[in-house]
């Protein structure tokens, strides 16, 4: 019998990718820690507050430079997930109790930390009528309401595509509804089997039309080709997606899908022109970049591009700036 870690049976899919070790990263993923007066004030307050963000819980390597420019991301609806991605860290099984004061407590500490922009996502709760909507919305509107200077970004499960559920998250208004694709049709079934390719274009046609500057995440490393992601993007652009995330797939464990190759800082920069040519309001292409990096910014940039007057209590985030894991300014150095 093959345990995984955690000392439940492995899953005949983790014993299959658990039979590949985990692979050597390249030379050219790598981030260096700097940790300026922010970053170091915001990690005094988490620590101090016994606040919780998937920023450091996860590891993410951009921590210091989105801390820096005080944006965090949290995880709402428990640590469980009802479904499972072959490349996501989160584990699926038992869901948590539902906490229906998760949303004021998400707020506060928005306002503890004095975020800038903050984006919420979520498991997957498909043992819920709604699916988590409700929990979903009510947390876009009591940090809207606690915190009226701060952007919220949500990034959802697709909910089934129920119009209902869709509706009620929309009405939250957050400033970036988000939906990750994550990869192209050929590997989608067996990379995704909880969702379906179709389905998700469908949800952000529907944030689209909801009057939503709506977003999405392609992940590269996982047996796509170029040529397929090239179509991936038009197919989201087709589907009303405004803003992009383009980034390297990193292996969780050995449960997790395998690496199936590494891709160079080159290609994100050529797919991130290709996204431009195509008509993204807003391209994050990188190695290290991650769906909620820079996410103010790009929010900011997509408003500009759609002649849209960004709100006086959310100028701050029109504020240029660099971005270290963007693949051209990896080139750069």
């Amino acid at each position: 019998m093959t345990i995984a870690p955690e000392g439940r049976r492995m899953l005949r899919v983790e014993a299959r990718n658990a039979a590949t070790p985990i692979e050597k990263k390249p030379e050219w993923i790598r981030t260096r820690a700097t940790m300026g007066p922010e970053y170091t004030e915001l990690k005094q307050l988490v620590h101090g507050g016994g606040l919780h963000t998937v920023c450091e819980e996860a590891g993410c390597p951009n921590i210091f430079e989105c801390w820096e420019d005080r944006e965090a991301t949290f995880l709402i609806g428990g640590d469980q997930c009802t479904r499972r991605c072959d490349f996501c860290q989160i584990d699926t099984g038992k869901p948590a109790d539902f906490d229906a004061d998760e949303p004021r407590r998400v707020a506060e500490s928005v306002r503890t930390m004095g975020l800038r922009y903050s984006t919420v996502t979520g498991v997957a709760r498909d043992d819920l009528a709604d699916g988590g909507a409700w929990l979903y919305a009510e947390t876009v509107r009591q940090i809207h309401a606690l915190n009226p200077e701060t952007g919220v970004e949500l990034l959802i499960p697709d909910f089934n595509a129920r119009p209902d559920d869709l509706a009620e998250v929309f009405s939250s208004r957050p400033e970036v509804l988000a939906h990750n694709v994550e990869t192209v049709p050929r590997i989608f079934k067996q990379i995704r089997p909880g969702f379906r390719y179709d389905r998700s274009l469908s949800v952000i046609t529907a944030a689209r039309d909801a009057g939503l500057v709506t977003k999405s995440n392609l992940i590269l490393g996982m047996g796509e080709t170029y040529d397929e992601v090239v179509a991936a993007l038009q197919d989201l652009h087709d589907a009303g997606c405004d803003v992009l995330t383009i980034t390297q797939y990193l292996r969780p464990s050995v449960r997790h899908h395998p690496v199936d190759r590494w891709v160079k800082p080159e290609e994100f920069v050529a797919l991130s022109e290709e996204a431009e040519r195509i008509g993204f309001l807003g391209v994050m292409s990188g190695p290290l970049v991650r769906s909620s990096y820079r996410a103010g910014r790009l929010w900011a940039q997509a408003m500009t591009r759609r002649g849209q007057e960004i709100p006086a209590a959310l100028a701050h985030l029109a504020t240029p700036g660099s971005a270290r894991q963007e693949a051209s300014s990896l080139l750069a150095r």
